[in-house]
């Protein structure tokens, strides 16, 4: 009988890859869930059956151990960017990998692959990057034998990033950035899911392992890449800090008079992790470790940002036009 794999936030932009991968590699896949209704995109990664959305509330021990019976791996997926809320930074970064950990050792879950992020710091002055550190720590305290990943900023075709700053050059001649210096090393999803993959089939040794693409770039610089594929100009506006914090307080306020009903483009904690570069530790383990090769950025951001073209699908065409009037 072929091995079965839970995925708690299976559904999710990184989750579906691995979960893709483990299909595609004949695993039997349980994805855990808030809401399976949701997740039914995930099923066709595999024949009937074998890739099965289910519910499970990670703040909950008897929901987490349910989902968990017969499982000989698990990988933990499950992150936020939600400050307030019952699914806050604590519980769901700190707390629900704590659960998961704890619960799968008294299982006697075989591996345990979990999904950090670099800059995970118990001592850092996010809190975002605080939880997620505490997360590791209560992690490798209940399952010593963890594979913890930490990846740089993530891209792909469902990112929140290129995604989010490409949508921006729609509205307008100018381009607000926060921390324009900050450097960043992006990773394509579907490495960070090779390396999962690897765990999960025993290939990586236990420890934490830091995953960055080929090449750091400042958030400008990133910028411009974007900028260069979608073929837009536009000014890149660098927001100093302290304007940045002023001006997420005042968003933060808006958002809850509002009830929620307003986000905030940018909290005064994303403000205090773009201080911080986020690039692969110089003596960190990484994806030469895994004998992975990471895929470059500009192999991959023209493949889902062509969208964002002032022509979309056939700016390509136009641009030859242009050559043969030349």
């Amino acid at each position: 009988m072929s091995k079965l794999v839970t995925i708690y936030g299976g559904s999710g932009f990184v989750g579906r890859y691995i979960t893709r991968r483990l299909a595609k590699a004949g695993w039997r896949v349980r994805v855990a869930v808030r809401r399976p209704h949701e997740a039914v995109h995930v099923t066709p990664y595999g024949v009937v059956g074998q890739v099965a959305p289910v519910l499970c509330n990670i703040r909950d021990d008897d929901s987490v151990r349910s989902v968990m019976q017969g499982t000989d791996v698990v990988i933990n997926c499950v992150g936020t960017f939600d400050r307030k809320g019952k699914n806050n930074f604590d519980a769901v970064q700190h707390e629900g990998a704590a659960r998961i950990a704890r619960i799968a050792a008294e299982t006697g879950i075989a591996r345990m692959i979990h999904i950090s992020a670099i800059g995970a710091d118990v001592d850092a002055d996010s809190e975002y990057a605080r939880s997620k550190g505490m997360g590791e720590d209560a992690v490798l305290e209940h399952f010593p034998s963890a594979v913890i990943l930490r990846p740089s900023v993530i891209f792909g075709a469902e990112d929140s990033f290129f995604n989010r700053f490409a949508s921006m050059t729609r509205m307008g001649p100018v381009l607000p950035v926060v921390g324009a210096n900050t450097k960043f090393q992006p990773v394509y999803v579907d490495d960070v899911a090779a390396a999962a993959e690897m765990a999960a089939l025993g290939q990586a040794a236990p420890g934490i392992y830091e995953l960055g693409g080929p090449d750091v770039n400042t958030f400008r610089e990133l910028m411009q890449q974007m900028l260069h594929v979608v073929r837009r100009r536009r000014l890149i506006m660098n927001i100093p800090f302290g304007i940045a914090r002023l001006m997420a307080g005042v968003m933060e306020l808006v958002q809850t008079i509002s009830l929620g009903l307003v986000p905030p483009q940018i909290t005064r904690d994303q403000v205090a992790n773009l201080h911080h570069d986020n690039v692969v530790g110089d003596d960190a383990k990484g994806f030469a470790d895994l004998g992975i090769e990471p895929q470059a950025l500009e192999a991959v951001l023209p493949d889902y940002l062509w969208r964002f073209r002032p022509a979309g699908q056939y700016e390509a065409i136009k641009e030859s036009a242009s050559n043969l009037r030349a």
